[in-house]
């Protein structure tokens, strides 16, 4: 039996919204939710009748990140990137699955031209700050809170690395080298999050925000999405990400060569214990 790992709905005209549906796993990220996502992504974009797309989560917490007990085998399903080569060995296919389905994806998702509004709640650790971090806008619960430590696994940062614009140069810097949580209200005062609001009230308010986006007209919305999108890209944001995604690789090397691991085992608690407090 297929396990499912994202719903969908469409809670309001105009409105699409899609829920991380792993709840007895924190929505930790699976391949099959990842390329679910990305379908769900897809059909939203490509349905007239949508205007702005949520992304929320079950359960207590928006996302604990990647699933690390999780299977990587590519699953049967079209591809995304022209990279190729997923079973190639050594580096070389590691780093093509993760330019398929962390990057590639999370740089699709971020191009898609609708505006999209991330809900989160609880934690968004590592891959959930990336889900987050992707989206146009960010409404989070008072008990929301955000951190990527996986510079404990020996890597650079989660593969979607777009901190320095997220929160700043220096607040990028502190949150990396020390693995801590950034909490909504400052999350709020920095910019990366647009609203903080009683977790009881999280849905409605983001609905509310989508709805109101949704009377704009839908071609309006996509040029001003591309135009604040170009305006960073010209910032050098492509360029910056592709770089830090290629050291985040030389990260996994180094980690085989020393420890025989992709990430430094001595992490694996401190991610795990990031996860699964509170």
């Amino acid at each position: 039996m297929t396990e499912q790992t994202i719903r969908t709905d469409a809670p309001a005209e105009g409105v699409a919204r899609i829920t991380l549906a792993r709840p007895e796993m924190r929505n930790a990220q699976n391949l099959a939710m990842l390329y679910a996502l990305n379908d769900a992504f897809d059909a939203a974009a490509h349905d007239p009748g949508v205007k702005v797309i949520v992304l929320a989560a079950d359960g207590p917490h928006f996302s604990s990140g990647h699933d690390l007990a999780a299977d990587r085998t590519m699953p049967d399903a079209p591809t995304v990137t022209p990279w190729g080569g997923f079973d190639a060995p050594g580096a070389e296919g590691r780093q093509a699955r993760e330019e398929e389905y962390y990057l590639g994806f999370c740089q699709r998702w971020r191009d898609l031209p609708k505006p999209t509004i991330a809900q989160v709640h609880g934690k968004a650790i590592a891959g959930g700050l990336m889900l987050a971090a992707v989206c146009d806008l960010i409404v989070a619960s008072e008990d929301a809170t955000f951190s990527d430590p996986t510079v404990a696994f020996g890597v650079n940062g989660v593969e979607w690395f777009s901190h320095p614009w997220d929160f700043g140069l220096r607040k990028a810097k502190e949150l990396l080298f020390t693995g801590g949580m950034l909490g909504a209200a400052e999350a709020r005062a920095i910019g990366f999050v647009n609203h903080v609001v009683a977790r009881d009230e999280l849905e409605g308010f983001t609905l509310g925000l989508a709805k109101r986006i949704a009377s704009r007209p839908a071609m309006g919305l996509r040029l001003a999405k591309q135009s604040v999108n170009a305006a960073q890209d010209a910032q050098g944001f492509r360029t910056a990400m592709t770089t830090a995604m290629a050291l985040h690789h030389v990260g996994h090397s180094n980690n085989v060569e020393v420890h025989g691991k992709i990430v430094d085992p001595a992490g694996m608690e401190v991610i795990r214990r990031e996860a699964k407090g509170g």
